[in-house]
């Protein structure tokens, strides 16, 4: 009877052994799947954090590119990041670290905002400075184009009342006179009788020249080319001439008609044929005519 009982006592406490053996694997079998889970949830969600991080490095990434000039809060932060997604990679997967780095990337998502708002500003700004120095570039162009045609017209304003403003004479003639001792002079046509050349002229108005002395180069030139009178030379930058008298007068914005007398080579003897007369202003040639001796 006692050994029945026995028995059963031990069955009994076989049986509940069994029941909490099974228990407690059903328990730490549960346990282990749930730890499992959470560490995938763990792992899923670092993934996220680190997906954030990377599109929010790219972010930045575009920003400094669209910036000329480097932006040093840009890319300061832009390492910020870079530091953190590095951390992350090598970061222990739980509950702890994880808040830790997604309260950072909370923190540099703030931040970003600001300094992207910024950025846009700035960039805003230097466009319409952009617009501005071309704008201003192109009026300073056309300013300097304008300037520039105005030197021109000025230059050939200059040129032309340089031209202007000198001494013509018009009416020129030359003619061979008798001298009377009485001082009394008859024209004449016959070369043995002439005494001397006479060469007259008016010396045209100009307002644009400045009244005083001034002078003329008369050259008078016979039949056989030679230069009658002075016949001495005066040089003018790379043209020689040789004239026969200098025409002086007092120049006062009048027309003012001038006689000169040049004498021939030798004592009264002038050819016969014919003779060239000119009137010169400096080197240029401002009148000229001719006559015949007999």
């Amino acid at each position: 009877m006692e050994n029945s009982k026995s028995n059963m006592g031990l069955k009994i406490g076989l049986g509940i052994a069994l029941v909490l053996f099974l228990a407690t694997g059903f328990y730490t079998m549960n346990l282990y799947k749930s730890s499992r889970q959470i560490q995938k949830d763990l792992s899923e969600e670092k993934q996220l954090v680190m997906n954030d991080l990377n599109a929010m490095a790219k972010q930045y990434d575009v920003a400094i590119g669209e910036n000329d000039v480097a932006n040093k809060s840009l890319t300061e932060a832009r390492g910020r990041i870079q530091g953190l997604i590095d951390s992350l990679k090598i970061s222990e997967t739980n509950v702890k670290s994880l808040w830790r780095y997604k309260k950072k990337y909370q923190s540099l998502q703030k931040e970003m905002d600001v300094l992207l708002a910024q950025n846009d500003s700035l960039r805003v700004e230097n466009s319409y400075l952009a617009t501005s120095l071309d704008s201003t570039r192109v009026r300073l162009e056309e300013r300097t184009m304008f300037t520039d045609s105005l030197l021109v017209q000025n230059n050939a304003l200059a040129e032309v009342v340089e031209n202007a403003a000198v001494l013509n004479t018009v009416g020129l003639k030359g003619f061979g006179v008798i001298e009377r001792t009485s001082g009394k002079l008859i024209p004449t046509e016959r070369a043995s009788r002439t005494d001397k050349i006479r060469v007259c002229f008016t010396v045209a108005k100009n307002g644009l020249v400045q009244a005083g002395d001034q002078e003329l180069y008369v050259q008078v030139i016979d039949p056989k080319n030679n230069t009658l009178g002075l016949n001495e030379q005066v040089q003018f930058k790379d043209k020689t001439l040789n004239y026969s008298i200098i025409s002086k007068f007092n120049y006062e914005n009048t027309s003012l008609n001038i006689c000169e007398f040049v004498a021939s080579k030798g004592k009264n003897n002038f050819e016969k044929g014919r003779y060239i007369v000119n009137v010169f202003n400096e080197k240029d040639l401002v009148s000229s005519s001719e006559f015949t001796l007999k």
